[in-house]
């Protein structure tokens, strides 16, 4: 593990650590990733498809930089019109790519738009690659 998760003693968030400390390896900064498919469309409709797609996106660039999602620090969702209810949605796909023994620290946050009327979701990341 490259990295160490942080979690003080008291409540918690459930499935995120509160801080990761990075102990190894080279820091990956990871630009907004959408869910644009190989040909240039937008993922959907939807969510959850979106939301797949962006992971994949991201995995993608992880491998292309010799990492992967075991060495995902941080993430942040930004995701339109938020609401509470979309939570579990947004769990279910993102652990299925993280390590949820070992989760990146994490930041939710809602918007009212991204850069184009389709996408409901953009996600960065800070990973290592080994040295």
């Amino acid at each position: 593990m490259t990295f160490r998760a942080v979690n003080p003693p008291g409540p918690t968030i459930p499935g995120i650590s509160q801080a990761t400390i990075i102990e190894s390896g080279k820091l990956l900064l990871l630009s907004g990733h959408v869910p644009f498919r190989p040909d240039g469309s937008v993922a959907g409709p939807g969510l959850e498809i979106q939301l797949e797609q962006v992971f994949s996106n991201l995995e993608a660039t992880l491998r292309a930089a010799g990492s992967s999602f075991g060495n995902v620090a941080r993430l942040t969702i930004y995701v339109c019109d938020f609401h509470p209810g979309l939570l579990p949605l947004i769990r279910s796909v993102r652990d299925r790519f993280v390590d949820t023994a070992h989760p990146p620290a994490s930041s939710l946050i809602g918007v009212a738009a991204l850069f184009h009327p389709d996408v409901l979701v953009e996600i960065d990341a800070i990973a290592t690659v080994s040295a």
